[in-house]
């Protein structure tokens, strides 16, 4: 569900492969440099590939934000929280922005898409699982109706500290169909 840029409003559209180079580029300074996510090698441009056409399975999305004169500032995508059937009507979200498109209205957007993506899916609850320092995107989640539902403390480890996780869900719609 493509939406109509503005001078600052960021355009979100579903992902394609042209913009795989982007979301590589965007994770693997995070891999680098920040906390959002735990990987700690580079993703090459063949994993990166393949974990597109993964996400691009039914009951997964992979969406994009675009502004104007500056494509791919941001990526965000749903995934299936756990294979088990039981779980099909739960998804996990997660989100990454460009540092300098950070706190300028990308991610809500983006975010914002992915729960209405979630609720034409027939998904009754988004999780989020966000590193405990990275206060900007508990903010985030929290602002869209995300609650805290626990944390899960030094489990992982990166920089040479043991990172805490914080566990966030969204319930959508108690009447999803079964």
């Amino acid at each position: 569900m493509p939406t109509e840029p503005s001078a600052s409003t960021p355009q979100i559209r579903p992902a394609t492969e042209a913009d795989l180079p982007a979301i590589n580029e965007i994770y693997n300074r995070e891999i680098r440099e920040g906390v959002a996510t735990w990987d700690l090698e580079e993703w090459s441009a063949e994993v990166r590939l393949a974990w597109f056409r993964e996400h691009s399975a039914p009951g997964t999305v992979v969406l994009v934000a675009d502004l104007p004169r500056t494509p791919v500032v941001g990526f965000g995508y749903l995934s299936q929280y756990k294979s088990r059937l039981g779980f099909r009507f739960t998804r996990e979200d997660t989100v990454y922005v460009r540092p300098e498109h950070q706190r300028t209205g990308v991610g809500r957007a983006l975010l914002g898409a992915l729960i209405e993506e979630a609720r034409c899916l027939d998904v009754h609850v988004v999780l989020a699982r966000i590193d405990a320092m990275n206060e900007a995107s508990i903010a985030l989640h929290r602002g869209l109706g995300f609650e805290v539902t626990g944390e899960e403390r030094e489990t992982g480890h990166k920089f040479g500290a043991w990172r805490s996780l914080v566990q966030m869900q969204l319930v959508l719609d108690a009447n999803v169909r079964g």
